[in-house]
């Protein structure tokens, strides 16, 4: 990988011409970067068009992991006992609605007191309900009671997970890795993750590639300066498309700076990576939806280990796993305190 140069000379061409190179030297990179982690890129004008799905988890940097994000799903209803009524409750924006279940969810210990909001944004849909924020409790976080869901339903709906929840179980043969999973980040990522969660099994979930951190980044995934970004690229690689379950992509997600310990989406779905290492040269490609447990990332790190044979993906040299790691999901029942985030 690497990092466009500044160039101080370049001042005096004239705008248009400026703006029309400015635009060529994205589309490569973001081209370059689909090359690195699929084995079979399709062309640079596919790529742009998946691109260009509709965001429907809102505009904005997540802060940190996904303390920034507050996202939902539209068409949506989740039902569940109200602690907030939402005819005597209203917002001008789903944002406000989801801030004030976040409100909620602050405490140290113990579940959070709203962990579902629910919004009716569409004025002319919703009528006298417009701007109706109720807020909710689940009984089980992990499987969200649904109410209503298709392009009649006029609700925008979203989950909040607390401090010890959200986290799921991705179990290989070297041991599981926890993930915290980012609702408010990735609110159809999450969604389809829980969606799994229910299959009870993952035939056909694996990792596939692995390239450790090589010289380039140290333990702490800080990049070494003057060192190359790869290859290696610091990652493992797999898919979670269980074998006989549809998969449908979902839309563009908020994208945070992929930090050691990010598990992110490559398009949309269903390959997937861990990052093994601090990606700011990847700028915000690809749609983080949840991180490892920093005590777990000493797994990842022994499976980046694990032999390797060369191959060559468009041009780009990968590690390809010689023997496939199989993966399995599975619910979490104890909590995990304070271990809800990834280390910095």
């Amino acid at each position: 990988m690497g990092r466009k140069q500044n160039d101080p000379e370049g001042t005096h061409y004239s705008t248009p011409v400026l703006l029309l190179v400015g635009f060529f030297s994205c589309a490569l990179v973001y081209a370059f970067l689909s090359v690195v982690l699929k084995p079979n890129a399709p062309s640079l004008f596919s790529e742009l068009e998946s691109s260009a799905l509709v965001e429907e988890s809102g505009a904005g940097d997540a802060k940190g992991e996904s303390g920034g994000c507050c996202g939902g799903i539209e068409n949506l209803e989740l039902w569940g006992a109200a602690v907030k009524w939402g005819s005597e409750f209203k917002f001008n924006s789903s944002e406000g609605c989801c801030k004030a279940c976040k409100a909620m969810c602050t405490g140290t210990d113990g579940p959070c007191l709203c962990d579902t909001w629910v919004y009716c944004g569409n004025r002319e849909a919703c009528g006298s309900k417009f701007g109706e924020c109720w807020l909710k409790k689940q009984k089980d976080t992990l499987s969200p009671e649904r109410q209503e869901t298709g392009e009649t339903v006029s609700w925008t709906s979203g989950i909040i997970f607390g401090r010890g929840e959200g986290i799921v179980g991705l179990e290989t043969q070297h041991g599981t890795l926890h993930l915290k999973l980012f609702p408010d980040c990735a609110p159809h990522s999450v969604a389809y993750i829980l969606e799994l969660l229910k299959l009870r099994h993952c035939a056909g979930c694996q990792f596939y590639r692995a390239e450790g951190r090589g010289e380039s980044w140290d333990s702490e995934g800080n990049h070494i300066k003057d060192a190359s970004f790869g290859p290696p690229f610091a990652l493992v690689q797999g898919t979670l498309e269980a074998q006989g379950a549809t998969f449908k992509k979902f839309p563009t997600e908020v994208c945070p700076t992929l930090r050691r310990g990010s598990v992110a989406w490559i398009g949309s779905g269903p390959e997937f990576f861990i990052s093994l290492a601090n990606h700011e040269e990847w700028k915000k490609e690809y749609t983080v939806f949840a991180s490892v447990l920093p005590e777990d990332m000493n797994i990842a790190e022994k499976i980046a280990q694990l032999p390797t044979t060369s191959d060559v993906w468009n041009n780009i040299n990968v590690s390809v796993l010689e023997k496939p790691v199989p993966l399995m999901l599975r619910r979490i029942k104890t909590s995990h305190g304070d271990l809800t985030t990834n280390g910095k």
